[in-house]
């Protein structure tokens, strides 16, 4: 199997949803009007909107080597030296659900960012409506570039007035993912927060470790969020990640939400499940307060 076309367990978990009725979704037209992504499917009308009172926020470029990243901000407005946290989306790209949670995590009193870190395809990855379409390019992004371009988004934020001694990542899907392996990067990382991010990948040569081989590097410590019901990543894996983090003597804890599905905190899609959501936006808070990212 090539790495175009692998399909990592986080693409399964989207793939293999639970069923759900049409009713209670916005057309393809509003959802792409309202500025979500195509490939995910259908769009929930009730999906959570954050406004911006109270807040600067607005789109960026970020310089990653002779290049510019775009990237989405939003920070408490006239407070020079908010706690930064990084925004690691799914494989969707910067569309509204990512923009909002940078906007939630803003309303807490940090300078959130969401780097789009996939932009050197030159592809707006929020246009394309089919998963396999996705894989290609999301698949092609090497962990020494993300890592690299990660560290990028940091140094922007702080010559912006964000406080990168009060540092923190969130990431969803693929973006937990990567939440584990920024936590194995970086050593001033304070904490992170992974939402159902995969402890074991497909084979790709161009991630040379998985964030369970990564466990004995780990340098900050991490909150990782699971569904029970996720079709792509089994408990029992979780289960090893967390077995590998005690063995190594390294500081994370697991919540399991037995029915959850994959994805159960997009509120845009159908995954979504408004308790286990709520319940773990709590613990990501508490758990960014306890390791002194937010105040």
């Amino acid at each position: 199997m090539s790495i175009e076309t692998t399909m990592t367990s986080d693409v399964v978990g989207l793939t293999k949803a639970a069923p759900v009725s049409r009713r209670g979704f916005m057309s393809a037209t509003a959802a792409v009007a309202a500025g979500y992504t195509l490939a995910a499917g259908p769009v929930r009308a009730e999906a959570i909107t954050t406004d911006t009172s109270g807040l600067q926020a607005g789109d960026a470029k970020i310089k990653v080597g002779s290049e510019e990243m775009p990237a989405y901000f939003a920070r408490p407005a006239g407070n020079t030296k908010a706690p930064v946290i990084i925004v690691a989306m799914e494989i969707f790209g910067l569309h509204e659900y990512i923009k909002d949670v940078t906007r939630r995590l803003a309303k807490l009193g940090a300078f959130a960012v969401a780097p789009d870190y996939y932009f050197r395809k030159g592809t707006d990855l929020t246009k394309i409506a089919e998963i396999k379409d996705l894989l290609p390019i999301v698949n092609a992004k090497p962990d020494a570039e993300l890592l690299s371009d990660l560290d990028a988004t940091v140094a922007w934020a702080g010559s912006q007035g964000g406080d990168t001694a009060k540092l923190g990542i969130i990431g969803f899907c693929r973006g937990g993912r990567t939440v584990w392996e920024y936590a194995a990067h970086n050593g001033t990382l304070k904490a992170g927060v992974a939402f159902y991010g995969p402890p074991v990948d497909a084979p790709n040569p161009l991630w040379p470790k998985s964030p369970m081989q990564l466990a004995p590097e780990m340098k900050a410590p991490v909150l990782g969020l699971y569904g029970g019901a996720d079709t792509g990543i089994p408990v029992t894996q979780v289960e090893q990640m967390k077995a590998a983090l005690e063995q190594n003597k390294k500081t994370a804890e697991f919540k399991i939400y037995p029915e959850a599905p994959h994805g159960f905190h997009a509120d845009y899609r159908g995954s979504y499940r408004k308790d286990a959501a709520e319940d773990a936006w709590k613990r990501a808070q508490a758990w960014f307060k306890k390791y002194g990212v937010l105040s």
